[in-house]
This record gives C-alpha cells, sequence and structure tokens, in this order.
C-alpha cells in the first residue's frame, strides 16, 4: 500500500513539475516574441541567453523569499559548502547554464526541430547513469512507458532533413552535451540530497543561485554583454519575466521533489510531460486550434510519463534513489 501511494504522490508531483514547466514555456515564448527581445536580433544567441539567465535569476529571488520565510535561508547558504551542496552545485552546472547555452548553441546549428528531437533523449542518458552510480533499476514496464513518452516527442518534434546543413557535425556535438548535461543534472543531485543533509528546496536555491551565478559572471559577458541585460531590465518586459519565474520555480520544486521520491530516471519521465501539456494549454490559453492527433500525442505522452513511475504489485519499495555510492565510483 505504501509502495502504491508514493508511486501516486511521485506520479501527482511529477505531472505537476511537467505542467507548470510546459506553461513557464508558453510564457517565456511569448516574451522573446517581445519588440523587447526582438530588437536584440543581431546577437542570435542574446534573447534565449538573456531570458534564461534573468528566469534563473528571478527564480532565485523566489525561492529566497521561501526559505526566508520558512526560516532556512541562513542554513541553505552554509550547506553550499557542504559535501551534499556541492554536488547540487555541480549538479546545476551541468543542467543549468551548460546544459541550456549548448541547446541555444545546437538550435542555432541545426535548427529548433531537431534539437527538440534529440535532447528529448536526455531521460535515457540519465537512465543510464542512475542505474551505473546509483545502482536505480527501472522494470519493463517503466521503461515502456519512457521510451513511449520520448517516442511521442520525437513524433512532435520531427521535420525537415536532419543532414542538409553544413554544420551539423558541430549541432550535433552541441546537443550531445546538452543531453549529457540535463541528464546527469538529476542524477548528480539525487546523489547530493541522498542523505537528506539538503532538502529539495534547499537545493533548488542552490541550484538557481548556481545557474544565476554562472550566466551573470561568465556566459553574458561572453557571448551577449552586460548592456543588453540593463536593456531588458528596464522595459515592461522584465516584470513579466519576474512572474514567468514564479511558475518555473514551482516546476523545479516539484521536479526537485520528484527526484528525491522517486528517484531522478522515475523524475525526468514525469517531467518531460511538458511536451503535452504545451499542446493543451495552448488551445485553453492562447486559442490554438484544437488538433486530434495532437491532442492524442499529448495523452501517449502523458500516459508513457505515469507508466514511467508505476510499480509492479510484488514490489516491496520503489528503487532507492539515494543509495550511495560503490567505492568504485566514490
Amino acid at each position: 500500500m505504501m509502495v502504491k501511494k508514493q508511486s501516486f504522490r511521485g506520479a501527482s508531483i511529477g505531472l505537476a513539475s511537467g505542467f507548470f514547466w510546459a506553461l513557464d514555456t508558453i510564457l517565456i515564448g511569448l516574451v522573446l516574441a517581445s519588440t523587447t527581445f526582438m530588437s536584440f536580433g543581431e546577437i542570435a544567441l542574446a534573447a534565449p541567453l538573456l531570458a534564461t539567465f534573468l528566469h534563473d535569476l528571478m527564480s532565485s529571488f523566489w525561492m529566497i523569499l521561501l526559505m526566508a520565510f520558512r526560516g532556512q535561508l541562513m542554513d541553505t547558504i552554509k550547506k553550499i559548502k557542504t559535501r551534499s551542496g556541492l554536488f547540487v552545485v555541480l549538479a546545476a552546472t551541468l543542467g543549468g547554464p551548460l546544459g541550456m547555452t549548448f541547446y541555444v548553441l545546437a538550435v542555432q546549428n541545426i535548427g529548433a526541430s531537431f534539437t527538440a528531437v534529440i535532447s528529448s533523449a536526455y531521460p535515457a542518458v540519465g537512465a543510464l547513469f542512475a542505474f551505473i552510480l546509483l545502482k536505480d533499476k527501472l522494470s519493463g514496464r517503466n521503461w515502456i512507458g519512457l521510451l513511449i513518452s520520448m517516442g511521442f516527442i520525437t513524433m512532435l518534434s520531427y521535420s525537415g532533413n536532419l543532414f542538409s546543413g553544413v554544420t551539423i557535425s558541430i549541432g550535433l556535438i552541441f546537443v550531445l552535451l546538452c543531453v549529457f548535461g540535463w541528464g546527469m543534472e538529476s542524477v548528480i543531485c539525487a546523489y547530493g540530497m541522498k542523505d537528506d543533509q539538503v532538502n529539495p528546496e534547499q537545493a533548488l536555491l542552490i541550484r538557481q543561485l548556481t545557474s544565476s551565478a554562472i550566466f551573470g559572471f561568465i556566459i553574458i559577458p561572453v557571448f551577449v554583454g552586460h548592456s543588453y541585460t540593463m536593456q531588458v531590465v528596464s522595459t515592461s518586459a522584465f516584470l513579466f519575466i519576474i512572474l514567468i519565474a514564479l511558475a518555473g520555480t514551482l516546476s523545479y520544486v516539484f521536479y526537485y521533489q520528484a527526484i528525491k521520491l522517486v528517484g531522478p530516471v522515475r523524475a525526468m519521465g514525469m517531467n518531460i510531460s511538458y511536451a503535452a501539456w504545451a499542446i493543451i494549454l495552448e488551445v485553453v490559453l492562447l486559442g490554438a486550434d484544437f488538433s486530434l492527433k495532437y491532442f492524442a500525442i499529448a495523452l501517449m505522452i502523458i500516459l508513457g510519463s505515469v507508466l514511467t513511475v508505476m510499480q509492479n504489485k510484488n514490489t516491496d519499495a520503489l528503487p532507492d534513489p539515494t543509495t550511495p555510492l560503490t567505492p568504485k565510483y566514490r
């Protein structure tokens, strides 16, 4: 009974992370299409990198408020220097600045469609390293669910001819580095939270502070320049980003809770349901045309996500995402 309750809670939290990330994505898309960001067209990377930096910076702001309200802010800051905190910093660096920067570079080189298709494989990469490092095993049903979700996301994203561009080699390298970063973020974060020294909310604050710092001090100065950042901050678009970051923060809170509760692979399997939620939200919020085909694909993605966390009846307990690394991997 406990297993069923934990699976149901993990599925609910995981789907919630996907829902809020879909909402975040749609709203960020509106901001990137605004005149404020369109004016930076002469610098190809400016808009997405600036939006990501400001989004994570404002997410840090929301998390600081939350942790201050709970009286855990100073304790969280102190935990950054602990072994667990440093693992979260590493996970944040791989999944945030590196993962997102390589994602944007891949979009620039091979286009959004193929980048989305290939990057959707990150849960499989995470599953491989979770098995190697955390001994987290999936049942056949779980693998089927994960493959269903990834397969239908690929169907949703695919278009064009992948091998038509001369920049394909470097573009593939970029997107594979992105897949590695995103897949490893969840695994390393799970290990960082294994001993309960850092809880999911504390891990998230450390994650967003790390991401904001790396973007602010390294990525933005190199690729964009802070003059453009100040231009955005002085516009109404920045106020919108502050609100959007709240949805993103909720998504991350649920995602990190799911990592702790059901392990990194199942958390990723649920989180990628954002592709399905985005289809539904575009119809509800933006008045997009309803497509039975896309609605069916959305349902299959969500179905696959649910199967990813389901347990067999004879399973005594969920695989422990916090199993310590064996001496071989220490």
